[in-house]
């Protein structure tokens, strides 16, 4: 792995910049958990941008990552044209270095040169600078660091080269290094007969290397711009751009990063690869993007990313698929997709350990997905295909392609492809239409704390955040510096007024958060009482009492005595803490691919989502039971302690999904269970009493979900079980620890007692054990019976139809019987083996339950049916039935 060139390449990237006073940070993970406003992470710059708008401080002021992207879906979506170019990707590693109000234009465009030029070595001559026209100075600064004329430094407009992180804040303009590829390449615009753009160009011949963004000014509602006190650098550098420019190839697909991907490919599917092949329905482009999806599948996977169908979930079913049909395109006819990703996992798990980490959980997702689709892929193109055959014009309706996504999980992108290797397009606003109900599911709800721009944001920022005092008491005194009262700041409330949010400066309160729920307790001032029913977080940093003030008033400015409902707290930290041994064994019963998807710890239950493929057997769920009891029992010390989060990872800490961490954070350790949280917990897991899991369910393809209850509240569940069963017990006359017998003996009496019933229905409806009572008729040439049997059993009506169809060979035997409760009558006809060339069992049936305003039909050899009783009686309907058998029978004799 060390010798391997994006090894190299990655490695000095970030050893020049740590030389240079830069702390190198971990890359975070793909699912944003400080940004509701983005699907994935798309940029390195994602996990800094609490520091860039200064709701975060870092300690220090210059960092350096290769954070993993995924731009597939949202505003960034590059999944259509994957496969299709040299550099387009839905995963890939972005390169960044930033100044958070440290250096600026200067020495940015300075690192960038030397790195560019003295380190990695590339021929200064083929380097352009593109800037934003307005900015002289960094114009300036690359004429005098890089040697260049103004031939070589390009102003463009706020299109090309200026940066915003939205319609308000932080924002400037940016200078991008092109690298030359040469004249030789092909030109979309020379090919129209223009001249080619340069760096502006859409063609080949100029690769955007780097981004450097300059972080200048502020922009405002009114769409003006200040400049802000403190400037910023933001740059980012494609891993896979700067490694195919190094190697020397014209596409990225050719570095050692996706070539091994592709050769697999290839020899799955017998097809070569063909690097500058980028026509329509070629192998080249179905290869390309394979190995592309392989590569996002892992890491999405491996952060906790599943298949399913709403969200960024969606996104990556539909990554999936995409591969999985270019495979399926290009005659790879077994299931291959697992096998490409675990390719992935050998070639990038050493940088990215997660990946080596979720590795059975990552080849078992894929091959599950592979699975479910093949199950329903021919057999969708085969309907494109017929109903396309049916159209007369080139576009494929939009309630075809809704079918296809709705019944066999076509999504709307791999419709489209399908159709135009067909030549045809795809009505997608008619799909829009027919998809807005199951759009409400598939939209992109947010995570991580939301994003709040209002009145608490406000109160935020001027008062700074709140003070936690709760891991070490339950009560204490705080100044009041808010108050929020029908959505707006005031300065007093009056007793009365309900969903009330108090701010205080410090709170042993706990805020909602990492899946506790808020603590509830009650609030005295020196003029009223105010009851807490909800502590939540609508801001990362401040923490909200939520209540009703139920005398006197409060005041910005009060003092107050807060009180947390310490028995209610305590359960809830019995739960969390059972939680975190809930996490620690099911990894040692089910294994490593077990990882945390979510949770609520309650006073009353905590839940527990992880990752699984199927549902606990009941060893399992006792082996689970066991451990964590067995590690109570233990009454092991719960230690915390605050750590920088890289000494946390190294000491073997896990983190939780989902979960937002800063620079330093909270690590628990109860015996072997070592795990980052900041909630509240017991002070030896001795205190959590007892555990009971009380249910299992799955919620979703490989992600199951348990309940479970501790302390107080579980004995409480045994107690209620402990009643079910005393009083089975006595309905059952035995003792609770002979139900289980008892209840099997009585099955198998009524067994027997079932076989000895169905016997004797069979003997009365067959006339006592005795021939029927009415003899058979003739019709032609064959012969009949119609009967009332005065059992209205179908099952048994038709063990007896099926005896006596030999009675009456060649012939038919129609059978009936009315059950008084519900005043229905039963049929069931039957037509010998030597008559069902011209007599129907399905048709004589039918003809029966019409006459009486039912239904009814089957085979030719045996049927059955049923309808209201008529008000004259079975001996009525039994002689009218018996002219219409007749008539049916000479019709065709």
């Amino acid at each position: 792995m060390p010798d391997r060139p994006s090894f190299l390449v990655r490695r000095k990237y970030l050893d020049y910049f740590a030389a240079r006073g830069h702390e190198e940070a971990p890359s975070s993970s793909l699912v944003p958990q400080n940004d509701p406003t983005l699907l994935f992470a798309n940029a390195g710059m994602n996990q800094f941008k609490d520091v860039f708008t200064g709701k975060a401080q870092r300690e220090k002021r210059r960092a350096t990552s290769s954070q993993k992207c995924v731009r597939a879906g949202g505003k960034h979506n590059d999944l259509d044209n994957v496969g299709r170019t040299a550099r387009h990707h839905t995963f890939f590693e972005m390169l960044g270095n930033f100044s958070f109000g440290d250096y600026f234009k200067k020495e940015a465009i300075g690192f960038a040169h030397e790195l560019l030029v003295k380190e990695y070595a590339i021929d200064p001559k083929r380097l352009v600078y593109t800037v934003h026209e307005s900015d002289d100075e960094a114009r300036g600064l690359w004429k005098a660091i890089a040697g260049v004329d103004d031939s070589r430094v390009i102003g463009l407009g706020d299109k090309e080269n200026f940066w915003a992180m939205g319609d308000t804040g932080p924002c400037g303009p940016c200078s991008e290094i092109h690298f030359h590829q040469g004249d030789n390449m092909p030109c979309v615009e020379e090919t129209a007969g223009r001249k080619c753009l340069g760096p502006a160009c859409d063609c080949d011949r100029w690769v955007e290397i780097w981004n450097l963004v300059f972080m200048q000014f502020e922009q405002l509602p009114d769409r003006t711009r200040r400049p802000l006190p403190k400037p910023s650098v933001d740059t980012g550098m494609g891993l896979e751009r700067l490694c195919a420019v190094l190697g020397g190839f014209r596409s990225n697909y050719e570095i050692e990063l996706l070539r091994p991907l592709i050769a697999d490919v290839e020899k799955l599917s017998g097809r070569a690869f063909m690097p500058t092949d980028y026509s329509e329905g070629s192998p080249s482009v179905s290869m390309r993007a394979i190995s592309d999806h392989a590569r996002a599948a892992a890491f999405l996977i491996a952060d906790g990313v599943f298949p399913e169908k709403t969200g960024r979930e969606y996104v990556l079913r539909r990554i999936m698929r995409r591969a999985i049909y270019h495979g399926w395109l290009i005659g790879i006819k077994q299931s291959f997709f697992a096998k490409i990703a675990g390719h992935v996992i050998d070639e990038m798990g050493d940088v990215y350990p997660e990946l080596r980490e979720r590795r059975s959980t990552i080849l078992e997702v894929a091959e599950q997905e592979e699975r479910k689709f093949r199950e329903t892929l021919e057999r969708g193109v085969k309907i494109l295909d017929e109903e396309a055959a049916k159209l007369k014009s080139k576009v494929v309706p939009g309630d075809i392609a809704f079918r296809l996504y709705d019944t066999y999980g076509f999504p709307m992108d791999l419709t489209r492809v399908v159709a135009e290797g067909r030549g045809f397009s795809v009505d997608e606003a008619g799909f829009d239409a027919k998809m807005d109900e199951q759009r409400k599911r598939g939209d992109f709800a947010g995570s991580g704390e939301a994003a709040v721009e209002g009145v608490y944001q406000k109160v935020a920022d001027r008062v700074g955040a709140t003070k936690f005092l709760g891991y070490d008491t339950t009560s204490a005194k705080s100044e009041v510096v808010g108050l929020i009262a029908g959505g707006q700041e005031v300065d007093r409330v009056a007793a009365g007024t309900k969903n009330v949010g108090v701010i205080s400066r410090e709170t042993p309160f706990y805020g909602e958060q990492g899946g506790q729920v808020g603590d509830t307790g009650v609030a005295r001032g020196p003029r009223g009482v105010f009851t807490i029913t909800d502590t939540r977080r609508p801001v990362s940093t401040m923490s909200v009492h939520v209540g009703e003030l139920t005398d006197g008033e409060i005041r910005v400015g009060d003092t107050l005595e807060l009180a947390v409902d310490a028995e209610r707290r305590d359960a809830i930290r019995r739960h969390h803490s059972a939680t975190h041994l809930l996490h620690w064994a099911l990894g040692q019963v089910l294994g490593d691919h077990v990882a945390q998807k979510g949770s609520l710890v309650a006073a009353d239950r905590l839940r527990f989502d992880f990752s699984h493929f199927g549902p606990l057997t009941v060893e399992e769920k006792r082996r689970v039971e066991d451990l964590v009891n067995a590690r109570i029992l233990r009454n092991a010390a719960a230690v915390t302690e605050v750590l920088p989060i890289a000494d946390a990872k190294k000491a073997g800490a896990v983190a939780f999904f989902g979960e937002k961490y800063g620079d330093t954070v909270r690590v628990l350790t109860m015996g072997e269970s070592k795990e980052f949280c900041g909630g509240t917990h017991v002070s030896r897991t001795g205190d959590i009493g007892f555990f009971k899991l009380t249910e299992e369910t799955g919620i979703a393809q490989g992600v199951r979900r348990l309940e479970a209850v501790t302390g107080e509240a579980a004995v409480a569940y045994v107690r209620r079980l402990e009643k079910e069963l005393t009083d089975s017990a006595e309905l059952l006359r035995s003792s609770p620890l002979e139900i289980a017998s008892r209840i099997g003996k009585q099955q198998s009496e009524m067994r027997d007692r079932d076989k000895e019933i169905a016997k004797l229905k069979a003997q009365i409806a067959s006339g006592g054990g005795k021939e029927a009572s009415s003899a058979p008729e003739t019709a032609g040439r064959y012969q009949f019976i119609v009967h009332d049997t005065g059992v209205g059993d179908p099952k048994t009506l038709r063990e007896v139809a099926d005896s006596y169809r030999e009675k009456v060979k060649p012939g038919v035997v129609v059978l009936a019987g009315s059950n008084v409760e519900d005043g229905k009558v039963a049929i069931v006809c039957a037509v010998s083996s030597d008559a069902q060339d011209k007599l129907n069992a399905g048709e004589i049936v039918t003809l029966l339950a019409k006459a009486i305003g039912g239904k009814g039909g089957g085979r030719k050899d045996m049927a059955q049916g049923g309808g209201p009783l008529p008000e004259p009686g079975m001996k009525s309907l039994i002689d009218a039935w018996k002219t219409t058998v007749r008539q049916y029978i000479e019709s065709r004799s």
